[in-house]
C-alpha cells in the first residue's frame, strides 16, 4: 500500500473527527487537514468531494447549503448520530493497527 491508498484509507475517520468540533465546507476541510497533518496530507477536492458524497450517501455526515460571511453559497457538512458510532469504531480500528505497527516496527526515534 502506497501513502496515497494509505492517506485514502484514513480519510474517513479524519473527516468525521474533524466535524466532531463543528460544521464545514469543503475547502476549510482540505485547509484543516494540511493544518492538522503538518502539511504532510495534502488534499485536494477531487479527492475531498467524493468521499463526502460517499460518507452522505451513508449516513455518516449531512450537508446543507448556507451562505458564508461574504454572501457566497457553501455546502456546510455535519457528523451524523451515525457517523459518531462509526468514528468510534474507526477509532478502535485504527488504535489496533497503530500498536500493531509500533510492535513491529518498535519505537520511533526523535527527530531534532
Amino acid at each position: 500500500m502506497n501513502f496515497k491508498n494509505l492517506a485514502g484509507a484514513s480519510a474517513k475517520p479524519i473527516i468525521l473527527s474533524l466535524l466532531l468540533t463543528g460544521e464545514n465546507y469543503g475547502y476549510q476541510i482540505i485547509k484543516r487537514v494540511r493544518l492538522v497533518s503538518g502539511g504532510t496530507l495534502e488534499w485536494t477536492s477531487a479527492m475531498l468531494y467524493p468521499v463526502l458524497h460517499r460518507m452522505e450517501k451513508d449516513g455518516l455526515i449531512r450537508s446543507e447549503w448556507k451562505a458564508s460571511d461574504e454572501n457566497r453559497l457553501r455546502k456546510y457538512y455535519s457528523i451524523t448520530e451515525q457517523g459518531l458510532k462509526e468514528l468510534t469504531l474507526e477509532k478502535e480500528q485504527w488504535r489496533g493497527v497503530q500498536e500493531a505497527l509500533r510492535k513491529l516496527l518498535g519505537p520511533v526515534e526523535a527527530v531534532d
